[in-house]
């Protein structure tokens, strides 16, 4: 007994040393009198807790201000409701730098059906309530209000994303732009390392802000337009709040507009001679200068006044995983990324990201494995093609799209040579890629050898490779700007392959999506079809989420495709999203009169009966919940046998009997197996597995694999809900 205890006790991990807050920017008066700092040039305001890492906005731009010799103090989540809160430091010389922080805070707060999220990853202890609705809003006005005249700077996506009139989708209303309603004199949009820079250093060289009318990445108002040169002249804010195709015309302009070198000067005019004037975007850092960004002291950690909370959740996922770049061609209409990032890619060197994992191994708390290394899309590692360093990315074309642009150059050379350097360092055991690749990009590399995929199923899937077809109708796919689903097979066809060379068994985990533009009852039912066909049970959907300045909320606003000025078909109602999420998710006995309605209404009643093929059966399930919430066997039921085992072949199944969750954020994500029938005359069922995520989306019919072929059932793999194990 006395050694088992002891061996216990060894166990234990060793005692985290403190951080010292003096590691950090100061948050307190007495912090800012310990470094001898009387008054400081800014002070930074954030809507998420103070986590000194380089994944935080927050921390790169007060770094970057620091690293330029200005001192900074943080205010983490101020009491909104209290001037105190953000008089903290007193006055400072230069101005106020505010963000509502690493994601929009509405975002932040409600699901897509706008229910309040119980937890909130940004703030200490996960508690939600730490921060207002629209906080660049609410904190700008506090300020104001409590400073007259000291300059107020936004900052971060939630402003980035507002700069001009949006849409709102917690209101269902136009916005006007968050410059207007917050009463700040400039936005800096973007990636604001160069922007907050030239903002300080005109500030401190005495100009007013009212004089920083000329810094690319910024975005001012005005009354006069006397002294502002070639812009482009948006329609008025009458017009767009009147009309939405003048609504989808302005956000097509300034999606044109989002490139640094051929992007144009915006003018968007208000009511009572007002003008919000947007310069075009900064010019992407170099790779020398991403370098510097993360070579800054980042104490990389939540602040030490967190620890008695537990700390900050939203760490846990990014505190050992590298950033190794910026910017996204892959231009996905439902991500913010190309008007806030940009199409041009930009990578950091090797050795700077070898310098950051060399640190990394030497945290307590790292135990040899490397999370992810990647950005918006993880191989993606340098501009889609030569021209666009000096000539922009093109305006009338994508790179990926439904069609790779012929001058894209697909190449993994480089990642591949990053991850070999990487997985060799001492102390690393395992260097994971999980922050999402883009299986087209993959597709197109002209490597006969797959080399870049035969490295990453040999060494950097953890089991899973989550990726992205998010729908499989070519008809969605393309409002999506997705390639079309043959592509995604291909790529399924080439990972099973490779898994098999080499003896692994690894899965595909595809995230799915509901309720896209574009889709209507009849490409729901194409999914669900597929669902069926591929025996994956989702738990829970990724409904779409309109969020602001995106392609796809534009279409969601305007039932146009601003791209085209097409109509577009656009699913509305929470009923119809219900019907189209029921469909995905067949099978959970609680959606059977969803899925009835959405079948009848479709004129796909085909789909409901007792043969294989069908989604439900003529008559609703009888259930009856037992002990840990397993349902019994019922009559008529379609899916997994007693205890959640394959039904016998020859035998009418039931449906899974899985609960879901409240959140209708993470799901259970199948992995991408074969359709068809197996010999005892089953559909054919591959492997899939379950995934903690917060997203889900689809992905395609396929023909029976060899197993399948040979008559070999799949086995449960001992996981709850009876998950599959592949071949």
């Amino acid at each position: 007994m006395a050694r088992k205890n002891q061996q216990k006790h060894a166990s234990k991990p060793a005692p985290r040393p403190a951080v010292p807050a003096s590691a950090f920017l100061p948050t307190t008066r007495a912090e800012a009198d310990a470094r001898g700092w009387g008054q400081l040039d800014f002070v930074y305001v954030s809507g998420d807790a103070y986590v000194d890492h380089p994944s935080f906005g927050s921390a790169i731009i007060t770094r970057v201000l620091e690293s330029h010799g200005y001192k900074v103090g943080f205010i983490a989540q101020p009491d909104w409701n209290d001037p105190e809160s953000v008089a903290v430091f007193g006055e400072p010389r230069l101005g106020f730098l505010v963000s509502a922080g690493n994601m929009d805070s509405m975002v932040n707060h409600y699901t897509v059906t706008k229910k309040r999220r119980g937890e909130v990853a940004y703030t200490p202890g996960g508690k939600g309530g730490a921060r207002p609705n629209h906080a660049a809003v609410v904190y700008s006005n506090l300020i104001r209000r409590t400073f007259k005249e000291t300059p107020i700077i936004l900052g971060g996506i939630e402003a980035s994303l507002r700069r001009l009139a949006h849409y709102d989708y917690w209101s269902d209303s136009l916005k006007r732009s968050i410059l207007l309603d917050s009463g700040a004199d400039l936005i800096s949009y973007g990636m604001g390392e160069r922007s907050i820079v030239e903002i300080a250093d005109a500030l401190a060289a005495g100009l007013s802000v009212s004089d920083l009318t000329f810094i690319d990445g910024t975005v001012f108002r005005t009354r006069s337009l006397e002294h502002v040169i070639d812009y482009e002249m948006l329609p008025r804010w009458e017009e767009v709040s009147g009309d939405k195709r003048a609504f989808a015309e302005s956000f097509a302009a300034q999606y044109r507009a989002s490139d640094p070198v051929t992007g144009a000067r915006l003018v968007e005019a208000y009511p009572h001679g007002v003008y919000v004037v947007q310069n075009p975007p900064a010019a992407p850092l170099t790779q020398n200068e991403m370098d510097a960004v993360y070579r800054l002291p980042y104490a990389r950690t939540w602040h030490p006044s967190y620890d008695e909370a537990g700390g900050v959740p939203a760490l846990a996922e990014v505190k050992f995983s590298l950033t190794s770049c910026r910017g996204c061609f892959g231009e996905c209409a439902f991500c913010a990324l190309t008007f806030h990032q940009g199409r041009i890619v930009t990578g950091r060197s090797h050795e700077s990201l070898l310098e950051e994992a060399r640190v990394m191994t030497q945290d307590v708390d790292f135990k040899g494995y490397i999370h992810d290394v990647g950005g918006p899309t993880a191989n993606f590692r340098g501009p889609a093609c030569a021209k666009q360093r000096t000539r922009g990315a093109c305006t009338d074309r994508r790179c990926l799209g439904t069609k790779p642009c012929p001058a894209m150059k697909a190449d993994h050379r480089d990642y591949t040579g990053l991850l070999r350097k990487l997985r060799k360092l001492p102390g690393v055991k395992k260097v994971f890629v999980r922050s999402g690749i883009r299986f087209d990009y993959v597709m197109a590399d002209p490597d006969p050898d797959r080399t870049f995929l035969r490295e990453l199923v040999e060494h950097h899937v953890s089991g899973q490779l989550r990726v992205a077809p998010e729908h499989v109708s070519d008809t969605v796919l393309a409002a999506m700007g997705k390639p079309p689903r043959a592509v995604y097979d291909a790529f399924c066809d080439a990972f099973e392959e490779i898994n098999r060379e080499t003896g692994k068994k690894q899965f595909v985990v595809p995230y799915l999506m509901s309720s896209h533009p574009g889709s209507t009852l009849a490409e729901a039912i194409e999914l669900a079809e597929y669902v069926r066909d591929m025996g994956f049970n989702p738990e829970q959907v990724q409904d779409f989420y309109p969020t602001p300045s995106t392609i796809s909320t534009c279409m969601y606003y305007t039932g146009l495709d601003p791209l085209t000025m097409e109509p577009i078909y656009v699913p509305k109602t929470s009923h119809e999203k219900a019907l189209q999420r029921a469909l995905i998710q067949y099978r959970n006995p609680a959606n059977y009169d969803l899925v009835r309605e959405a079948l009848v209404k479709a004129g796909r009643t085909d789909l409901i009966g007792w043969d294989e093929q069908c989604l439900i059966r003529p008559k609703r399930p009888k259930k009856r919940e037992v002990g840990d919430g397993a349902l019994r066997k019922g009559k008529g039921n379609a899916g997994a046998g007693k205890g959640g085992k394959p039904a016998k072949a020859g035998k009418p199944s039931r449906p899974d009997a899985g609960k879901t969750t409240k959140s209708e954020e993470a799901g259970e994500l199948g992995s991408r197996p074969r359709a068809g029938k197996s010999d005892a005359g089953k559909p054919g069922k591959g492997r899939f597995a379950k995934d903690g995520s917060a997203e889900v989306a689809p992905s395609s019919r396929r023909a029976p694999s060899s197993a399948q072929r040979a008559g070999k059932p799949p086995k449960a793999n001992g996981r709850k809900g009876g998950i599959r194990k592949g071949r």
